[in-house]
């Protein structure tokens, strides 16, 4: 007769026997964010071979690279205001990884309700982030700028931008429909019949992922 192995909640978080120290779920999640690294390295790499053949700005010279304090100058309900609300929206996207952090370890002290608190939070703060990123998108295809075209320079500008954020934001709205799916099976009590919150650890680390992401994308196109 077969034993029957069991695990409980430390066997995960410790994870058991494994060679790597962690569950099987979270080593499949790494695997996933490494490869992902490589996605979007390779698109800020192609940004930056783009970025640095280019002229530099000269409001002169239409092909040369747009200024970020003119292109960004603009929020929802005012202008002149370079970087301000993308600035807001850097702020909410690493104030919700901070959140996911409480939402983890309440999991680890198996605290059904300060999860959903701080689950709560951090999909409030997705939803914002992505809000603000369509605000944005909305605003300056109004101005003029498609990933064909830019009037604010050279037009490689427009196709990165739109190409690079909306891979982010893509991903953005991926982790607010996976946090929200685990917010409802926290509600119902699934991860306490299973005995552990390991899922909302291993969604933490994607949404971490995001979170680092974006700052290497702010960098990029809103401030240099």
């Amino acid at each position: 007769m077969e034993a029957v192995a069991t695990t409980n909640a430390k066997d995960l978080w410790s994870g058991g026997d494994s060679p790597f120290k962690v569950s099987y779920g979270k080593i499949m999640m790494w695997y996933f964010l490494i490869s992902d690294t490589f996605t979007f390295a390779g698109l800020l790499i192609s940004y930056g071979a783009i970025r640095t053949s280019q002229p530099k700005h000269d409001a002169a010279n239409p092909l040369s690279w747009p200024d970020p304090n003119e292109v960004f100058n603009a929020g929802p309900g005012f202008h002149n205001a370079p970087l301000i609300f993308v600035t807001f929206m850097t702020f909410t996207l690493i104030l919700s990884s901070v959140t996911m952090v409480r939402a983890v370890q309440e999991g680890h002290q198996m605290n059904r309700s300060g999860v959903l608190k701080w689950m709560a939070f951090t999909i409030l703060g997705g939803l914002v982030f992505v809000g603000s990123q369509a605000w944005e998108w909305s605003h300056l295809i109004e101005e003029g700028m498609t990933p064909h075209g830019n009037p604010f320079g050279a037009s490689s500008f427009g196709a990165l931008f739109f190409l690079i954020t909306g891979f982010h934001g893509f991903h953005v709205s991926v982790g607010v429909l996976l946090n929200s799916w685990a917010f409802i099976s926290t509600y119902r009590g699934v991860f306490d019949r299973r005995g552990h919150y390991e899922m909302i650890e291993k969604l933490g680390l994607y949404w971490h992922f995001v979170d680092l992401v974006w700052v290497y994308v702010f960098l990029a196109f809103y401030l240099f």
